[in-house]
């Protein structure tokens, strides 16, 4: 399995322009959400902050479609802004307000693309710098990984503890919680060969793994001043990378009961996904993000 990230930068929060060019593990569960389940996607799909303001909102945002979805656990090595762990949630593709100089004034005035609705992390200059340049949803979380068993190394547990799981919802969002959100046992598959993939080769597959992420709302209470909001810009991500020459299929056992708990109502952590999917693991590969296509919310409505 992937190395920790330890070294975990400290000091005040500072801006990392892009290009962001980094090194990291990448684990990538695919699933795929119906348009019943997009119809109402479930409350966990977005963080509280999100989910409170226009960010998920259909007539606002854009009404979620479903389709290829997919959870990244991704583990980065080297960043601008130091090592740190991420957990994503892509429930599928959304529609969008296209730009106002795009959008046909008779017919045409969304467009489709993916959506990123939850991420969390380990360390607060990612939250912030995904934020402001990506509209990307980042809040903090602790992120553990179990000890890989002598006998059995190729398997490994992570659990993500979100600073916001609380009811009420606080916003300081200060600590992590005792309960996690996540948890996901990841399983090497022996005697696979390893094959190279990047996410360019999609596009010629008919997949388009473009984002269109709208703006943020801002926390102004969040306790490290990492949550800040985008006013009213779209960001707009077609250029980014995620390449590695050695990639594997695992299993992603995706059973959230912990043990002696009660059943969860959704115990395979989010509609589409089973107790058993299978994965594929990015080892020593590059995640690269250039600086995404901006535009102010259009004046039209959905």
């Amino acid at each position: 399995m992937s190395p920790s990230t330890d070294t975990v930068p400290t000091g005040p929060i500072v801006a990392a322009p892009p290009p962001w060019n980094t090194k990291a593990t990448m684990y990538l569960i695919p699933f795929w959400t119906s348009s019943k389940t997009a119809e109402d996607l479930p409350e966990k799909a977005y963080h509280p902050l999100e989910y409170q303001s226009p960010f998920s909102s259909p007539q606002t945002s854009g009404k979620p479609l479903g389709r290829l979805s997919m959870v990244q656990i991704i583990r980065y090595h080297e960043t601008p802004v130091g090592p740190y762990d991420e957990l994503i949630l892509c429930p599928g593709t959304f529609e969008y307000p296209l730009p106002d100089d795009q959008a046909n004034p008779t017919q045409k005035k969304t467009g489709k693309a993916m959506r990123i609705t939850r991420i969390y992390v380990s360390q607060k200059y990612t939250c912030y710098n995904g934020r402001k340049l990506w509209n990307l949803p980042k809040h903090l979380a602790k992120f553990t990984w179990s000890t890989p068993d002598p006998s059995n190394p190729q398997v490994q547990t992570l659990r993500v503890y979100p600073h916001d799981h609380f009811s009420p919802y606080n916003p300081a969002e200060s600590t992590p919680s005792t309960t996690p959100f996540f948890k996901c046992t990841l399983k090497m598959i022996p005697y696979l060969p390893s094959f190279p993939f990047s996410n360019h080769w999609l596009p010629k597959l008919g997949i388009d793994v473009t984002l269109v992420q709208p703006p943020l709302p801002e926390n102004s209470q969040a306790s490290q001043g990492e949550l800040p909001g985008t006013g009213e810009e779209w960001v707009k991500m077609g250029g980014y990378e995620q390449v590695s020459k050695s990639c594997k299929v695992m299993w992603a056992d995706m059973n959230q009961r912990e043990e002696g708990a009660e059943s969860k109502e959704e115990d395979n952590f989010f509609p589409g996904l089973k107790r058993w999917n299978l994965a594929v693991v990015m080892q020593d590969g590059e995640a690269n993000f250039v600086e995404g296509e901006r535009w102010a919310a259009p004046r039209h409505t959905l």
